[in-house]
């Protein structure tokens, strides 16, 4: 028992994401209105996609924007990087659970309102330099 823990934690480790991310999860905004804001971000450089994301007015730019934010922080204060070479390697938006509600209608009826949510996730990575592969 003990010897598949240990093997388990190990594998875990070898998979664990070594760049700098941040997560958001269960945002009050449907995932297909924040993937659209990722789209405008994805592959920019940090001081490019907080502009873009300053400028949006999309409902899920907000909360896109704290997400980019919390990741720039994670990179600077955890991996002492700094925030001029870094830029957004992925970005996306799952869906989470649904708030369920019901919209009565007649004949003693009702019909279901899904009030989505969203996990936003962001990954940071540094620029490599010209001469690099």
């Amino acid at each position: 028992m003990a010897g598949n823990m240990k093997k388990k934690a190990e594998r875990v480790e070898a998979t664990r994401e070594t760049r700098p991310y941040a997560v958001a999860r269960y945002i009050r905004v449907s995932p297909y209105k924040v993937r659209t804001v990722l789209a405008l971000i994805r592959g920019k450089s940090v001081a490019e996609a907080q502009a873009i994301l300053k400028n949006c007015v999309n409902g899920g730019a907000a909360p896109t924007y704290k997400v980019l934010m919390s990741a720039v922080a994670n990179a600077e204060h955890n991996l002492g990087m700094d925030r001029s070479d870094l830029y957004v390697a992925e970005c996306y938006a799952d869906g989470g659970t649904s708030l369920k509600r019901m919209q009565p209608v007649s004949k003693g009826r009702g019909h279901a309102i899904l009030k989505r949510t969203s996990h936003i996730t962001v990954i940071l990575d540094v620029k490599k330099a010209e001469g690099e592969i």
